[in-house]
């Protein structure tokens, strides 16, 4: 092993590139001549953030692929991805808690006409806005996801085999037909996100995200946590580089340093990804592009990078399995956790106990990203995503982007108002998604059964779909 290449090195260069982020952010107002990041400008923010938030992730996909040594993997990714995905809760429960120290209550929004509270001239009009902001936000995060996400992934995975040899990676016989298998393990996740996906079909009809939309989403995620943690430490896969050095290391420094990359890269994605995306945020702005559109797709796109990066590195090392496992379980927290805790949010700072209030277009979006969600999850019933499978829900998700961009920006005439577009979108993928599961229902049976079984060894009990075992 050359100097260069030792696990030591290579995670000294992740840190490294996550030193300039550091020195600005926490030494900016104490060491002389360190500017802070509100002084650096909007562009050299985005690149010395952005910097560190590509370091970071490498930390983060070590710091979990370590702790597999230590605990179920399942457990392993379900905090990677919360991590990952922490600044998006962040930037969700700004325009949360903006909405609620502004009195933004479905009553008093509902008395505000559209143009009113897209106009914000008034305090309680801008905080209608931010409520519309938030789930504006959170609809765009988790269709992204998906939309580029999964879809992404599954190219990238099946493109990268060639010179990985994953054996995920499956080839048929027909038009983009090469497939990634997943985990039949991943059932669990598959199965509660189909539960999550269920309920927000009914979040619109409540007229705001309240408190019962609270207790049965984060109860789902804590009842997942509940299960895969009582999981059994896999034999797992050989890891090489630097998971594999830690994992060598003896007891208590291997969880020690779990923690400690796990804490640092934390904090670092935490600290680092707000500004990169609000940079973002203002650039767009500053070259036409309307706030409502980058808030919904720039901002959460800035904000979903981390995960993105990880998973990356996860496939680079003929892990497609670990890094689907990955974008699932963040799938999951993002449709029960930051669904569930906004309205948590939005009442601390009302005051009281309070509905998070949004419009008739927001509904719209709820309807479409559960919608998408289905149909994906049409797609993975089976454990497996084909390369045509991908690229048609990629196709979906960029199409309406761009039909809605077009509409925003008023650039050619559109037969549909952007509200239509989005019911028309969401029917298209409700009925597709429901054509696959029929035609795929045994494959859903035995999707439940195996998640079923997964709960049943977690309270101690026997499983019961001996037929589905491998």
């Amino acid at each position: 092993m050359s100097r260069l290449s030792h696990p030591l090195v290579q995670v000294s260069a992740a840190v490294a590139l996550t030193a300039g982020w550091v020195a600005v952010f926490f030494g900016g107002a104490a060491l002389p001549g360190v500017p802070t990041h509100e002084e650096l400008g909007v562009v050299l923010t985005v690149a010395v953030s952005g910097v560190a938030v590509l370091g970071a992730s490498f930390l983060l996909a070590w710091g979990a692929e370590t702790a597999e040594k230590d605990v179920p993997r399942a457990f392993a990714i379900a905090v990677l991805a919360v991590l990952a995905v922490a600044p998006e809760y962040a930037v969700d429960a700004l325009y949360a808690w903006n909405a609620g120290a502004g009195g933004a209550t479905t009553a008093a929004c509902a008395d505000l006409s559209t143009a009113a509270v897209e106009s914000g001239q008034t305090g309680l009009a801008r905080a209608c806005h931010d409520a519309n902001l938030a789930v504006a936000n959170m609809t765009g995060a988790n269709r992204i996801l998906i939309g580029i996400g999964w879809a992404g992934i599954a190219v990238f995975t099946v493109y990268r085999a060639a010179k990985t040899r994953d054996t995920a990676v499956r080839s048929r016989d027909g038009w983009l037909a090469d497939a990634v298998t997943l985990d039949r393990a991943i059932a669990t996740e598959v199965a509660f996100l189909f539960l999550a996906t269920m309920w927000a079909f009914l979040v619109p009809l409540g007229g705001g995200i309240d408190a019962l939309d609270t207790i049965l989403l984060v109860g789902l995620y804590v009842t997942y946590i509940g299960i895969i943690i009582r999981g059994d430490v896999e034999a797992g896969e050989e890891h090489v580089g630097v998971p594999h050095y830690f994992q060598q290391w003896s007891l208590p420094w291997r969880p020690l340093v779990v923690l400690a990359l796990f804490g640092y890269s934390g904090a670092l994605i935490f600290t680092a990804v707000e500004p990169f995306a609000h940079g973002l945020e203002t650039i767009g702005v500053n070259n036409g592009i309307p706030e409502f559109f980058m808030i919904q797709w720039i901002a959460p796109l800035a904000s979903e990078s981390p995960e993105l990066i990880v998973v990356v590195v996860l496939v680079n090392k003929a892990r497609s399995t670990a890094g689907f496992n990955a974008l699932i379980s963040s799938k999951l927290n993002q449709w029960t956790l930051l669904i569930g805790t906004l309205s948590v949010v939005f009442s601390l700072a009302y005051g009281q106990y309070g509905v998070l209030p949004f419009d008739q277009k927001q509904a719209a979006e709820i309807w479409i990203t559960a919608a998408q969600s289905y149909f994906a999850l049409a797609i993975l019933v089976n454990f497996e995503i084909s390369v045509r499978e991908a690229l048609v829900i990629f196709g979906l998700f960029i199409s309406q982007v761009l039909l809605e961009f077009v509409i925003i920006r008023d650039l050619f005439a559109v037969p549909l108002t952007s509200y239509e577009l989005l019911l028309v979108y969401a029917a298209a993928y409700v009925v597709i998604g429901t054509g696959l599961f029929v035609v795929r229902r045994e494959a859903l049976k035995e999707m439940l059964g195996l998640a079923a079984d997964a709960g049943r060894t977690a309270i101690g009990r026997d499983p019961v779909h001996t037929e589905f075992a491998d």
